[in-house]
């Protein structure tokens, strides 16, 4: 690793120069923190981009702070299109590490009798749909008319005379997690309060994306893939829409 940037950090970090590597690592060290004191799901993520120009900062040279910074955050702020790799851990009931690295998303589940991950789920691929969604209704009322909408179709009854099942732990690795799974959508749309949503780009929703999209999911903002949107900082916030291949199409077509 030649940078690390992260959710606690206000600017990217250069990894001392002895150990240092050329590639990126931006992560969430805890995702869904809110969970702890009440023993719910949480997670970490991880995204790591490919070799670039290494950020070395100088702390003890005011002069060159704003300068070395800048360099940081162009060299960080990448499309999510340019990962190499992406994992994400799980802490729950059991731990499980999710991991990709170009071809194919593996979960390995950790053995507590052996202190060993052991390979569970192999190549993992989400279900092309699924009757669950994950949406903080708390703030219906202030999303955009036609999200409304939206909702409102996938509480009435299908086809089985049941509606979709709403499911929300505030976790974001806990929800894809699930989705992989079982399929169904996430979201995290703009409202009236956080015109941008409230997940970062660079490290939580690029990284999540680009294992979905692997799987065989979609992931989007509703204007272009979530891996095709550029951060301009690091911290940037986007809305998110995510999940199997049929329910984003479904909701689109609401948005549209």
């Amino acid at each position: 690793m030649g940078i690390i940037a992260s959710e606690e950090g206000d600017v990217p970090v250069a990894v001392e120069e002895t150990y240092s590597g050329n590639y990126i690592v931006v992560f969430d060290p805890i995702d869904g923190s809110a969970n702890i004191d009440i023993a719910l799901t949480t997670g970490s993520i991880f995204g790591i981009y490919g070799p670039d120009q290494q950020c070395l900062v100088d702390m003890d040279d005011d002069s060159m702070i704003d300068q070395a910074r800048e360099k940081c955050i162009v060299s960080v702020c990448q499309q999510g299109s340019n990962l190499v790799a992406a994992e994400y851990c799980l802490y729950s009931s059991s731990v499980v590490y999710t991991l990709l690295v170009g071809n194919g998303v593996y979960a390995f589940t950790l053995d507590p009798a052996y202190g060993e991950f052991a390979l569970t789920h192999e190549d993992i691929k989400i279900p092309k749909a699924g009757r669950i969604y994950s949406f903080n209704e708390g703030n219906y009322d202030l999303w955009d008319v036609k999200l409304q909408n939206y909702i409102d179709h996938l509480r009435q009854p299908g086809p089985n005379g049941k509606p979709y099942s709403g499911r929300y732990i505030g976790c974001l690795v806990g929800e894809i997690h699930r989705m992989l799974l079982y399929g169904g959508i996430y979201g995290n749309p703009k409202n009236k309060n956080s015109k941008n949503g409230n997940l970062r780009l660079l490290y939580e929703c690029a990284p999540m994306s680009y294992i979905v999209e692997q799987a065989g999911g979609k992931a989007t903002d509703c204007n272009q893939r979530i891996l095709e949107s550029m951060p301009e900082k690091i911290h940037q916030r986007t809305p998110i829409f995510i999940g199997s291949p049929e329910e984003i199409d479904k909701l689109e077509k609401y948005l549209a």
